[in-house]
């Protein structure tokens, strides 16, 4: 008909159909010295692409490079692919492969200790990267970091000692239910991998009216992480006006400069830096024309915006994205700076296991980051809670069901998700170490606390339990078969 056609599922069809996490296997084999210092570290990482390929490549990608987590190790030696499966295809989740292999490499390290009769903890902070360390891709790491102390905090700020003892006295106290704790150290890499941001080649623009109202030109999407707010701070920050001034207008292709996709912890660090840089780009043009002084006022703006378009002038300014001077990839032999900074972060989850129905409840949570300047705490906040809650259902409750490469569990009553009662205080604290090429500081947080929840969790239950996890989600018929062994109906 040569007409558009909408598509609309419903939602059964939607889970059947379309893209998911792609399920993993990592294998890890770890040599240690005697003080439990990482030697070496072999490990071979698989993601299930599914029937097609769509983007398991950058999944793929992301996924091998946090293999071996925040820590240093000189001796690295990593096998990663991605197979076809008679499943529907899987793509890109939030993540991007990383909460797959930092799972893995978390729960590698706790059983590490076990074998060396070291507690976890002191393991992973002798391992710790450090300012100048390299990481597994010979990335040399500038940032100023100091995994100890961020770690310290998250040990006081959970009362992690106290809070391990009491669950081993509840626990040795009888009854039918048993409590553990656990810990995840971990990190994430901010934008695109390697030249994937020099090849966006990101653009945004700005543009004043003669009343002095500014209109941010991005086409980042608002999908509920407050972009939309984070831009206008941005440029009012830049143009030192009020935020009243600022609009950021819809991201209709026809009206915006290609900033690139809302993907990948990219939009605050790269897309904002980028509208930082247009205000002040605007700045300077009213200040080169002699209409606005050092220190002006918002009126001030305001005032001169209207002078300069008034002389038949247009106020706009375009800002793209340049790599930062210091960072190189070699996409061929897979190596140098993946990417522009880190987040890194340290998780604590307490669990409560019920042995009559092998129901897994989270009961607290604490989650320490730091994530470079925050530009809005409330809505860095609520991304993390988000997270944290969505790291939950990953651990505990979303477990797709295949036959015959169809989903079996499509509906919300047999494919559950976790709901506010699922969801447990969840105590959120930023520790903030400015980077430099990023708005006020300002590095990704979108995808950073999907990947700690898994592990934690993980190990808390195995604190509770004694069992050995190794895999997610755990259903209650999972945990019973760890526990009991056997399936359910036996």
């Amino acid at each position: 008909s040569g007409k558009s056609v909408k598509i609309l599922y419903d939602r059964e069809e939607d889970i059947a159909v379309t893209t998911k996490r792609h399920p993993s296997r990592t294998r890890h084999r770890t040599a240690v010295d005697a003080d439990g210092r990482l030697l070496a570290m072999e490990v071979d990482f698989v993601i299930d692409g599914g029937a097609y390929l769509t983007l398991s490549p950058v999944v793929l990608s992301r996924g091998t490079i946090h293999c071996t987590g925040p820590y240093l190790c000189e001796n690295v030696r990593i096998r990663a692919r991605a197979v076809a499966t008679n499943v529907p295809p899987h793509g890109a989740f939030r993540g991007f492969g990383a909460p797959q292999s930092i799972f893995a490499v978390e729960r590698q390290l706790d059983r590490v200790a076990g074998r060396l009769g070291m507690d976890p903890v002191e393991l992973r902070r002798r391992n710790f990267l450090k300012t100048g360390d390299r990481t597994a891709v010979d990335q040399e790491i500038r940032e100023r970091i100091d995994l100890g102390s961020l770690l310290d905090q998250t040990l006081t700020r959970s009362d992690y000692a106290a809070r391990r003892e009491a669950c081993a006295a509840h626990n040795a106290s009888g009854g039918t239910t048993r409590r553990g704790i656990g810990l995840a150290t971990f990190y994430h890499g901010s934008g695109f991998t390697g030249a994937g941001e020099v090849y966006l080649a990101s653009r945004v623009g700005v543009k004043a009216d003669d009343e002095g109202r500014v209109e941010v030109l991005a086409s980042s999407a608002e999908i509920g992480q407050g972009s939309n707010t984070i831009f206008a701070q941005i440029a009012a920050d830049a143009l030192e006006v009020d935020l009243a001034r600022v609009r950021v207008a819809p991201p209709d292709t026809a009206n915006v400069p290609d900033s690139g996709p809302t993907v990948a912890s990219r939009t605050c660090m790269i897309v904002g830096k980028l509208v930082q840089q247009a205000c002040e780009d605007l700045v300077r043009q009213l200040r080169g024309a002699g209409l606005l002084a050092d220190g002006h006022t918002d009126a001030d703006f305001g005032a001169a915006c209207a002078k300069l378009i008034a002389s038949g002038k247009a106020l706009e300014a375009v800002a793209q994205y340049e790599k930062p001077p210091d960072l190189e990839w070699d996409e061929q032999a897979f190596c140098g700076d993946a990417y522009g900074a880190y987040s890194w972060a340290a998780y604590v989850a307490e669990v409560e296991v019920d042995t009559l129905t092998y129901q897994t409840s989270v009961v607290d949570f604490v989650a320490v980051q730091e994530v470079g300047t925050v530009i809005h705490p409330t809505l860095a906040a609520g991304q993390i809670e988000g997270g944290v809650a969505q790291g939950i259902g990953h651990a505990l409750y979303e477990k797709v069901l295949y036959d015959k490469g169809r989903v079996q569990n499509g509906q919300m009553t047999n494919y559950i998700m976790p709901t506010a009662v699922d969801t447990p205080p969840i105590h959120v604290v930023f520790l903030e170490e400015p980077y430099a090429h990023g708005p006020a500081g300002a590095k990704g947080i979108g995808e950073l606390p999907m990947d700690g929840p898994c592990p934690a969790i993980a190990a808390a239950i195995e604190n509770a339990t004694g069992c050995q996890v190794t895999a997610v989600p755990l259903l209650p018929e999972d945990l019973r078969e760890l526990m009991v062994g056997g399936p359910a109906d036996e």
